[in-house]
């Protein structure tokens, strides 16, 4: 195993184990070096890795620090790797959103409160009634943000996150050339929000369901058996 690899392996260890919690300040540099019988410059490559990744903090004249390890703080480097997807792998980020959207809809409709739900009808009224395509988007995917926060579950909420950002250009194009397109997303958000604030899970994934699979059958039809393949 490389050195770096190692020296990372071992502060992992150290972290899993609980020796170091959420929060905790690495000791001193020399003393942990000494400590897991690694070299200063193997173990600095291991922190910037870890950085990186959002597993420590090194915070100037402080010393290095393990972060919260939240989901989405952890997540965010995901969103990091899935934003170099190639145009040819959006049918496979929108295969997993219409697994895992459909999920967080019925969760939500269970677990957002009245408040929430309320602050969703707000956000489908204040849209324009002929929106440009880019301000259609633009609340989709804040409407989709707002029901996966609803659904109770941070890991699934910032992993639904990180995967809108491929699937944004497909939802600009067929706003663009999809006759209806406009009317019929509204239409679709309409039928989520009422299922939610009717507090029927089932419906809620239901209509998710449809709502997702419609821009995946359209991007679908439009790239065509050859562009699919």
């Amino acid at each position: 195993m490389p050195v770096t690899d190692e020296a990372i392996d071992k502060i992992k260890g150290m972290i899993i184990s609980g020796e170091l919690a959420p929060g905790d300040r690495l000791p001193k540099e020399a003393d942990l070096a000494g400590r897991l019988g690694l070299s200063r410059s193997s173990l600095r490559e291991a922190v910037k890795a870890l950085c990186l990744i959002r597993v420590l903090d090194v915070r100037q004249g402080d010393g290095t620090y393990v972060t919260s390890l939240e989901p989405k703080l952890l997540l965010d480097a995901m969103t990091f790797v899935v934003d170099f997807h190639r145009d040819d792998t959006v049918l496979d980020f929108l295969a997993v959103r219409r697994i895992l959207e459909p999920a967080a809809t019925a969760m939500a409709a269970l677990r957002m409160t009245d408040d929430d739900v309320a602050d969703l009808a707000e956000l489908l009224e204040g849209l324009d009634e002929s929106p440009t395509v880019e301000a259609l988007v633009a609340n989709d995917l804040e409407f989709h943000r707002r029901i996966a926060l609803g659904s109770g579950n941070p890991v699934l909420c910032s992993l639904i996150d990180s995967l809108s950002g491929p699937t944004t250009r497909a939802r600009i194009w067929r706003g663009l050339t999809q006759e209806n397109a406009v009317a019929k997303t509204r239409e679709q958000h309409r039928a989520i929000y009422e299922a939610i604030a009717g507090r029927e899970p089932e419906l809620a994934r239901s209509w998710a369901t449809v709502h997702v699979a419609g821009v995946e059958q359209w991007l679908r039809t439009t790239l065509g058996p050859t562009d699919e393949a």
